[in-house]
């Protein structure tokens, strides 16, 4: 794989992620404001399913089945004939098909860079924002244990 086709699959792994993470509704504000209205058609309509959350004790160990997840996903394919797909956590079949939407009119050069910056951008914005919130949060409930010295032997 070539340098440049490992940052473009970067890039596109950021935004699915950044879109599948987001809050529906201020996604759907931010979709409102642009102009132009692409039609498509669904390959896969929106669908909710169940996926097996894993982990590893201790983050090293072998793995096991922690519990089930809902996920709801969406495939699209637009007029140009690019396909969007949409993986998101919950149950919100209106948020799959929009992330599909966007997912696949960034593919296209024509729409990538209004995109990022009238979309993409404010929400991984909020999504570090709320991230920075949380560390903050995590950081001021921090315990320090320390071992104190006596000065007997």
């Amino acid at each position: 794989m070539k340098t440049d086709e490992l940052t473009t699959q970067n890039q596109r792994q950021q935004w699915m992620s950044t879109l599948a993470t987001a809050d529906f509704e201020q996604l759907n504000q931010l979709w409102k404001t642009q102009s132009f209205t692409p039609s498509y058609q669904l390959i896969r309509a929106p669908e909710i399913g169940l996926a097996q959350v894993q982990a590893r004790m201790g983050g090293t160990g072998n793995r096991f089945n922690v519990a089930d997840v809902t996920v709801t996903r969406c495939v699209v394919k637009l007029e140009s004939g690019d396909l969007g797909y949409s993986y998101l956590s919950g149950r919100n079949k209106p948020h799959a098909e929009l992330a599909a939407v966007i997912d696949g009119l960034m593919q296209s050069k024509r729409y990538q860079q209004e995109l990022m910056l009238s979309i993409i951008e404010p929400l991984h914005a909020t999504r570090m924002q709320k991230h920075q919130m949380r560390q903050q949060q995590v950081a001021s409930s921090k315990v320090d244990f320390f071992t104190l010295v006596r000065g007997e032997d």
